[in-house]
């Protein structure tokens, strides 16, 4: 299970993302979708460890990754 809660990510003083939030459940397969810029790239390297978050939480398999 994967739960994202008003995830905030910023690039120096540029804000990447703004109050990102979404669940994907056991077993569901999902895409992440959207224009160039949406925040795509910027979500996947929050979850896998790679950028920091700036404020909310995320939880991995009932792990925080915040």
């Amino acid at each position: 299970m994967l739960k994202v809660n008003n995830i905030n990510v910023y690039y120096g003083k540029v804000e990447a993302l703004f109050n990102v939030s979404f669940e994907v459940g056991d077993d569901e397969i999902v895409s992440l979708i959207g224009a160039n810029g949406a925040g795509k790239t910027t979500t996947t390297l929050m979850l896998l460890g790679l950028t920091e978050p700036t404020g909310g939480s995320a939880w991995i398999n009932g792990k925080d990754r915040s």
